[in-house]
């Protein structure tokens, strides 16, 4: 991750991101994340680019998700979306949302999708 802070005391910064996907998708994403951290306490914002590539419901092939975030007082909002025409292989027409859920610190991902 790289980092810099204005003299307004706004960080922002920019990290890869790697994951390791189990369940009905199961495969690998490399991309990334720009962010905005606030001088206001409880307030950021990021965007973020990932390609995924592996197996969906038995389908294999790759496809591309668009983040947008932001935090304010500490109240998130978020939409994690597959970009249109991105899916390949037999995730060709794949559409749909990403949904995440933090447990207890972990990472839990829900995809609701369509497949022709």
């Amino acid at each position: 991750m790289s980092t810099s802070t204005g003299a307004d005391g706004n960080k922002l910064g920019r990290t890869s991101i790697d994951k390791v996907f189990e369940g009905d998708l199961v495969g690998t994403s490399q991309g990334e994340m720009l962010s905005a951290i606030t001088s206001t306490q409880g307030s950021a914002g990021y965007v973020a680019i990932e390609r995924v590539a592996g197996t969906l419901d038995g389908r294999e092939g790759s496809f591309v998700l668009q983040h947008s975030g932001t935090m304010h007082a500490g109240a998130q909002q978020l939409s994690i979306t597959v970009v249109p025409g991105s899916g390949a292989g037999a995730l060709t027409g794949l559409s749909g949302t990403f949904r995440l859920r933090i447990e207890g610190g972990t990472h839990h991902y829900e995809l609701e999708y369509l497949l022709p």
